[in-house]
């Protein structure tokens, strides 16, 4: 009866901020997802009516995003093909250079501001600097993901304060985002944007106009043998399989090579990494027996994209304002700075680093940077809505090379500083951002000889 409670209960939270952001021009302005809207609603109705609503009801809420970051992932390369990394990088280097120098800049601000500032001026532990890329890059799914991490090392609070690093985060790059591309557009950097003012009401609603709607996704089974929805979620449930017997296999072999050792790396370690990496095996797999054309990557997204809505609904809505309340002053300063590096080193490299569409390559890094990969979409469609530039194909290809290294080493990260202590991953952070800003410094000075 929980699980439909919760269910439900979820449910009408998002339709309802779709509602709200159909009738409330703002909400529109802002380009909010309905499910932060409903997130922020069911936060609201949760901390007015606490009392009358049942423990287990917000804790097994909270519960979720755990879960559900572990399909998102699983599907980021299944259905789609994994492309050789060889044929790839020649063509999205500069981008991932970017995102590389913003990503290890918020390890470096936020590790750094923690270790020298924060933990001993606040009493805040010292991973409470790792919140940075994990709420701003990382974002809701991300902080999910590290539940269990969090439960290990006995840091509890650190989930509530990462959602709302999240929900800053994205708020933030939003915001921010769309002031960049007024100003941008206001210079004439851009010329294919449309403004609020020219986009239909529907547009600013967010409904697709009869007859203009997409596919969803294609069925690759017949019916009568099993539904394509349900055999597409079959072969997720298979990728997450994979990826806990990878994590089970890892704690194994830590205990087996190392078994006096007074700290576990791999006590917490979250599982959803390794579900990507089960998706790519699982992807493989499927091309090696020629059967990977049964996986169709549009239903693939949409699952996603449902699980998403769900999670950051999920997460904003229980967020715990007392742990909030009570950590404020270090949260705020901590964002401020991570807000000030996106924007500062955003708009410092991407004019510079690339010869092509460099605004609109550059915001959809920012978006991305400050609020997860969506936001970084929206803002380049708000840009380039009909693809008519080169950056939606160099994002996407960064994105092959730059999601798995970097989320594994935010897990792994996450509990070195439990183990071994901040030093070491601020150190190693420095030392990679220091790497690629060398790459920008190459990359820089080819592009200006060839202008």
């Amino acid at each position: 009866m929980t699980a439909v409670i919760i269910f439900a209960a979820l449910s009408i939270l998002l339709i309802s901020g779709k509602i709200l952001r159909v009738q409330i021009p703002l909400l529109q302005r802002l380009y909010l997802p309905s499910s932060i809207v409903g997130g922020l609603l069911g936060l609201l109705i949760i901390s007015c009516f606490r009392e009358h609503i049942p423990v287990n009801i917000t804790n097994e809420m909270r519960n979720m995003p755990g879960f559900l970051i572990n399909i998102i992932f699983a599907t980021l390369f299944l259905g789609g093909g994994v492309p050789k990394v060889k044929n790839l990088a020649a063509s999205v280097i500069p981008q991932l250079t970017l995102a590389q120098i913003v990503v290890w800049g918020q390890f470096v601000v936020g590790v750094g501001l923690a270790g020298f500032l924060l933990a001993p001026m606040f009493n805040v532990p010292a991973a409470f600097g790792n919140l940075l890329e994990m709420g701003f890059e990382g974002g809701h799914g991300t902080v999910g993901g590290m539940q269990e991490a969090f439960k290990a090392h006995n840091w509890t609070d650190g989930i509530a304060l990462g959602y709302t690093v999240a929900t800053i985060g994205m708020v933030t790059g939003i915001v921010v985002g769309m002031a960049l591309v007024n100003w941008a557009y206001s210079r004439g950097y851009i010329k294919t944007v449309r403004p609020f003012s020219k986009r239909s009401l529907n547009e600013r609603r967010g409904i697709h106009t009869k007859g203009e709607r997409p596919s969803a996704g294609k069925q690759t089974v017949l019916a009568d043998s099993v539904d394509s929805l349900a055999w597409h979620i079959a072969i997720i449930g298979i990728a997450v399989l994979i990826g806990y017997g990878i994590l089970e296999g890892l704690r194994a072999l830590e205990i087996a090579f190392l078994p006096d050792a007074k700290t576990r790396l791999f006590k917490g370690f979250p599982i959803f990494p390794l579900c990507m990496l089960g998706g790519v095996l699982l992807q493989l797999f499927a091309k090696m027996i020629n059967v990977d054309l049964l996986v169709d990557k549009e239903q693939m997204n949409r699952i996603s994209g449902a699980a998403l809505d769900y999670l950051a609904l999920a997460a904003v809505a229980t967020i715990e304002l007392s742990v909030v309340a009570a950590n404020w002053v270090p949260l705020a300063i901590m964002t401020v700075a991570g807000a000030v590096w996106c924007v500062c080193s955003v708009m410092y490299f991407f004019p510079r680093l690339f010869k092509e569409a460099w605004f609109e390559r550059g915001i959809a890094e920012f978006g991305q940077a400050s609020g997860v990969t969506a936001t970084g979409l929206l803002l380049l469609r708000t840009v380039d809505p009909d693809n008519k530039t080169i950056a939606a194909a160099s994002f996407a290809g960064k994105q092959l090379l730059h999601e798995p290294g970097m989320n594994i080493w935010v897990a792994l990260s996450f509990a070195l500083v439990f183990t071994v202590g901040w030093m070491p991953v601020f150190l190693v952070s420095l030392v990679m951002l220091i790497i690629w800003v060398v790459v920008a410094v190459i990359l820089m000075r080819r592009v200006k000889k060839n202008a």
